[in-house]
């Protein structure tokens, strides 16, 4: 079984929600440690990175989170995955 613990994320998203709430709803995903950098702003959109980090991130729900709320993931920068042995390879040793 693996594991996801950190994501680092190239999110656009509109000025509302503002960033607070914005990371408050991803964060209610799961027990997951939400940072949110401002990298960018124009007229309409802001450019964020966010960084998750939990015991076992939901992509797929922070996925539809960054949905639901009018922004659109452009792409996912750094990824940490912790894999565990499973029943099969811990029997084999």
């Amino acid at each position: 079984m693996h594991r996801v613990k950190r994501l680092v994320l190239d999110v656009l998203k509109p000025h509302t929600p503002n960033v607070l709430d914005f990371s408050r709803q991803l964060a209610e995903h799961g027990s997951h440690r939400v940072k949110t950098c401002v990298v960018e702003m124009d007229d309409k959109t802001e450019t964020l990175q966010l960084v998750i980090e939990g015991e076992d991130i939901d992509f797929e729900g922070i996925q539809q989170a960054i949905s639901e709320n009018g922004a659109s993931l452009h792409s996912i920068d750094e990824v940490e995955i912790e894999g565990s042995e499973t029943e099969a390879d811990a029997d084999s040793d």
